[in-house]
């Protein structure tokens, strides 16, 4: 039976991939921050019925002893490192803390790998958004990159130390250049799950606007239960690489709103406004990914389309504010 530690278990991805790896067989073990809401923090694998089936250990990306102590508890065969400051507006809001958790905090965990893991697979979550200020359509891992956000710049930080890992000590470390995916365990504070629990809201008649950002912006958006599957594939492969995972196809904000009042029989420029003050400083305009690679080596591809990603979606919200007390 392998074992496998999550970073980032109780995110969205962290709870899929948990779920995934359950399902295989895999004792499943996960790093959690304590906080003063630490109580909350498993409500994603309690969504998904598996909170009881999860070992969680105390432990903080920052903190090196702490991550020595929990990879040493885990003694996993596979380390899957999805934890990160991952907002991109917070990012400009607080960049110090978004270096230290998504970027410093990454380079600890690949320190922890060498000194208490070596022959354990690692996985790290890099990002589209490292990709920015896009050098070339659709961007292949071969694209160069252009951060736009410090999120980005930190992403790309943990993802060069990842390969410097890589190659400086022999370590099977890959990263999944992981393009947007979304589902109904994304945050309300990511705008497609915005654009989802407004629309349950509309419907129900809790209430009348969605005010949004950027309506223009065009994004690769897939579901999470397909990309966390391209994760664990990665780490099955005998030689450790970079992958891009994407759909390649690209669709607005203002797309996203129309597929999702669409499903409730309503038209979104009855109900969409826009406000600058949701604009980023530096705006990422569109992204498309090229998974060819992943497709012919890994034999990835994705399994649920935007619509239908778009409809179970709102269908959640639908059903968690009606449900009482939601």
């Amino acid at each position: 039976m392998k074992r496998a530690l999550i970073t980032g278990i109780t995110g969205q991805d962290g709870a899929y991939l948990a779920q995934l790896l359950l399902a295989k067989g895999y004792t499943v073990f996960g790093l959690v921050r304590r906080s003063s809401t630490a109580e909350g923090a498993a409500l994603r694998l309690r969504w998904l019925g598996i909170a009881e089936q999860v070992t969680l250990l105390d432990g903080d990306l920052t903190d090196l002893g702490s991550l020595l102590r929990v990879v040493a508890e885990a003694a996993p065969d596979e380390i899957y490192n999805l934890a990160a400051q991952s907002f991109v507006k917070t990012s400009f809001h607080q960049p110090h803390l978004t270096g230290e958790v998504t970027a410093l905090g990454a380079g600890q965990m690949l320190e922890a790998l060498r000194l208490q893991a070596p022959r354990a697979r690692f996985y790290q979550a890099s990002s589209s958004e490292m990709f920015g200020l896009v050098q070339a359509t659709p961007q292949s891992e071969t694209t160069p990159f252009y951060p736009r956000s410090p999120y980005a710049v930190s992403k790309l930080y943990a993802h060069w130390m990842a390969v410097n890992y890589r190659e400086s000590f022999g370590l099977h470390i890959n990263s999944g250049i992981l393009f947007n995916h979304e589902s109904p365990l994304r945050g309300l504070e990511f705008v497609t799950r915005k654009i989802t629990d407004g629309v349950a809201r509309i419907k129900l008649g809790l209430a009348r606007e969605l005010v949004l950002g950027n309506l223009e912006a065009q994004r690769d958006w897939g579901h999470a239960r397909d990309y966390v599957r391209a994760m664990w594939l990665m780490l099955q492969q005998d030689k450790p690489q970079d992958f891009v995972i994407a759909t390649g196809r690209t669709a607005s904000v203002q797309d996203f709103c129309a597929l999702a009042f669409g499903h409730v029989g309503l038209n979104w420029q009855d109900h969409v406004t826009t406000n600058p003050a949701f604009l980023r400083p530096a705006e990422v305009d569109v992204l498309t990914g090229d998974a060819a690679k992943a497709r012919r080596l890994l034999g990835w591809v994705p399994e649920i389309s935007l619509e239908q990603m778009v409809a179970e979606m709102v269908e959640a919200d639908l059903a968690r504010l009606a449900a009482p007390g939601g």
